[in-house]
């Protein structure tokens, strides 16, 4: 059993190695020669005087399925991290179990020797051979002590064999777990790499001057979502002061601008947008889900109108997108593929709802401040 358990926390080691988690997919753009991608990633041809708008919309949803599908494997991988150490913790049950199934193994044994040794005469003729009859009644009175401290002895001895086994079938049962979720994890990785492909494949076949109208299309889309946002008068509602623990992850958060997006990771050199959003509240003291998706369904809702600096505005229908509310109109995110942390407007996309990673009350301004 400890052999087994030693070979069950090695597989898990390689399983769940530290550093694979994040790895970056490389380049993704397929050389000339190999086959289109399938029809649901499949891009607009390229030609001059193409409809912009319409590649700007094909890159948006293609982007937006490789950020659900990132969230996917961000998914997975925080399971495999805790079944990884649900794992190693049986597998320390198990050794310990059989350290203690031995111990009590040669108790049992020694025992039975005891009782072997002086358990070959009937009690009558014990009593007629003995020289003091008080001796022999002490004596008496010593073997049912130890025949009541053998039974319980052999009560502990099926315990720890049951308990032996329980340990055993949960780590079997575990290891299976991590096994499916192993392949789910790689299943997610490969839609990340298809879409992204897709999309830049698709960015790889636009003129210079094709890219520079697109990127146009891009800012004033998302400053057309901005205003109207703006123009609902949200902002005069907007008047809460960050907790100690939200300024922190503000500081934290935006700390990071500049830096570059990757799926699947979460710092310190490169981060996506669930990545950013939990390691500033790592900083700040406080763990919360590591995708957006569980962020959404585990952190406390709030209105809206009631967002304070460090709280999280949750985008898309399908919560595949996270940014950081910082204050006055605006969010921190890490927006997708090929873009880098940056600032942008809190209604520049479509806003599923804000969630509170910090429960602690507002802030009251002191005196004079």
């Amino acid at each position: 059993m400890t052999t087994a358990a030693v070979a069950v926390v090695c597989a898990v080691t390689v399983l769940a190695a530290p550093g694979t988690a994040f790895a970056d997919p490389g380049p993704s753009s397929p050389p000339p020669s190999s086959p289109s991608p399938s029809p649901s990633a499949a891009a607009p041809a390229a030609t001059p005087g193409k409809d912009l708008e319409a590649v700007r919309e094909k890159l948006d949803e293609l982007y937006r399925a490789a950020a659900s599908a990132t969230e996917e494997y961000n998914a997975a991988e925080e399971k495999a991290e805790k079944q990884n150490a649900e794992i190693v913790e049986l597998a320390k049950k198990i050794v310990k179990g059989q350290e203690r199934l031995d111990g009590l193994k040669d108790r049992a044994g020694a025992a039975a020797r005891a009782q072997y040794r002086t358990g070959g005469l009937p009690d009558g003729a014990k009593l007629v051979l003995s020289d003091d009859p008080e001796d022999f009644l002490d004596g008496t009175g010593r073997v049912i002590q130890g025949q009541r401290a053998t039974k319980g002895l052999l009560g502990e001895l099926t315990r720890a064999q049951e308990d032996l086994k329980t340990y055993a079938a949960d780590a079997s049962a575990r290891f299976k777990e991590l096994e499916a979720n192993r392949k789910a994890k790689a299943k997610a990785r490969k839609k990340v790499e298809k879409q992204i492909a897709a999309a830049e494949k698709l960015e790889s076949e636009l003129e210079k001057e094709e890219k520079e109208r697109l990127a146009k299309l891009e800012r004033e889309a998302q400053a057309k979502a901005q205003t109207a946002w703006l123009d609902s008068g949200i902002l005069k509602d907007l008047d809460a002061e960050a907790t100690g623990r939200g300024r922190k992850a503000v500081e934290y958060a935006t700390a990071q601008i500049g830096k570059p997006y990757q799926w699947g990771a979460e710092g310190p050199k490169s981060y996506d947008c669930s990545g950013l959003t939990s390691q500033a509240w790592v900083s700040a003291g406080k763990a919360i889900p590591r995708t957006s998706q569980q962020q959404w369904k585990q952190l406390r809702h709030v209105a809206v109108e009631d967002m304070r600096p460090g709280d999280l505005i949750i985008y898309f229908d399908d919560a595949s997108h996270v940014g950081m509310y910082v204050g006055d109109g605006s969010m921190v995110h890490a927006p997708r593929p090929g873009r880098s942390i940056t600032l942008a407007g809190a209604g520049s996309m479509p806003i599923l709802g804000v969630v509170r990673p910090d429960t602690a009350p507002e802030q009251t301004p002191a005196p004079g401040q």
